[in-house]
Parts: C-alpha cells; sequence; structure tokens
C-alpha cells in the first residue's frame, strides 16, 4: 500500500508544473503539498515496515551518513539553488531557468540525491519493503522528470532546448562536474 501511494505521488507531481503554465497559483501550491506529503508519508512508512533485512549492524553509520547527505543535497538543489517563492509560490513558472550549482550537474539533480536518499533509508531502516519501494519509486522519479524534460520546461523555461543540449540529464560528465564546481565558488 504504502508503494502505491508513493507512485501516486509523483504521479500527480506533474499538474504541479501544469498549475504553473496555466497560473494557478493555489492548486499549484495544494498539489505540491500533497505530492511531496504523500511521498514523504510512504517513505516513512515503508521503512517503519517489518519484516527487517538481516544486514550487519555497522551499515547503519554509513546509511545515515549517505541520508543526511543526501537529504541535505536534496534540500538544496530544490529549495536553495531554485528561488523558492517563484518556484513553489508564485503563479506562472519559476522565473528563469538555473543553470549554475547543482543544476550544472545534471539538468535533475534531485533524482540523484533521491536514489541516495533511497539508499541511506534502506540501510538506516533494514526494512524489506524499502528495497522493493525505494526501486519503484526511483523508476516513478525518473518517468516524472522525463516528462518535466521533453514536455513541460520547454514551455516554462526560454533556453531550455539549449540547457538539454549542455547538461547532461541524469548521470554528470566531467565537463557537468567541473561546471558545477566552478559555479559553486
Amino acid at each position: 500500500m504504502y508503494v502505491v501511494i508513493g507512485v501516486l505521488g509523483f504521479m500527480i507531481a506533474p499538474l504541479f508544473e501544469l498549475c504553473s503554465l496555466r497560473g494557478i497559483p493555489w492548486l499549484k501550491r495544494l498539489i505540491g503539498v500533497c505530492s511531496v506529503g504523500m511521498i514523504g508519508y510512504a517513505i516513512v512508512m515503508a521503512a517503519l515496515s517489518s519484516p527487517k533485512l538481516v544486514m550487519p549492524a555497522w551499515v547503519v553509520i554509513p546509511g545515515w551518513l549517505i541520508l543526511v547527505l543526501s537529504v541535505f543535497l536534496l534540500t538544496y538543489s530544490l529549495f536553495i539553488d531554485l528561488p523558492w517563492r517563484k518556484t513553489y509560490v508564485d503563479s506562472g513558472p519559476g522565473g528563469s531557468l538555473i543553470r549554475t550549482g547543482t543544476y550544472a550537474l545534471v539538468r535533475h539533480p534531485g533524482v540523484l540525491w533521491f536514489a541516495l536518499m533511497m539508499v541511506g533509508t534502506i540501510l538506516v531502516s533494514g526494512a524489506e519493503l524499502m528495497l522493493i519501494a525505494g526501486a519503484v519509486w526511483l523508476v516513478a522519479d525518473v518517468i516524472y522528470v522525463v516528462i518535466q524534460d521533453r514536455y513541460l520546461f520547454v514551455r516554462m523555461f526560454p533556453g531550455y532546448a539549449d540547457y538539454r543540449r549542455e547538461t547532461p540529464m541524469l548521470i554528470p560528465s566531467r565537463r557537468s562536474i567541473e561546471a558545477c564546481l566552478r559555479s559553486l565558488k
């Protein structure tokens, strides 16, 4: 059940951008809260589920390090690199296209940090359900960003086609790593 709730959270997420395009700020905010709430609830509940995997106790320590780092990076990419108010509160698209910081690394850095967060959550919780749920939610997240990348962002941001040619979608390249490091200085 928790896996389905998380998938539904990813399935309604593209409506957030559609509401931006249509200029419906109240619905944009409602969908954003519902999507994040469903995904967050599903993650917590799946992590707390039983039965547990048989793992050595020491994996919890690197699990916590990975989890904390990934939550920091996800928060940084989604709420610091992007202009918070324009992206999540105001009507219309979130302002100008961001090509610096973690968005110089890949076009959708949140997917990288989400994948790390799933690994950390599996190691910390030891929940068997997280193995399946994490993989399913990662696939759902990739489908979501493909929809953003191909159909929504090209309509929302002038210059997005050039950004697609210059910056990898999900897997950093040597050039994109260098561009990210340069922009963070």
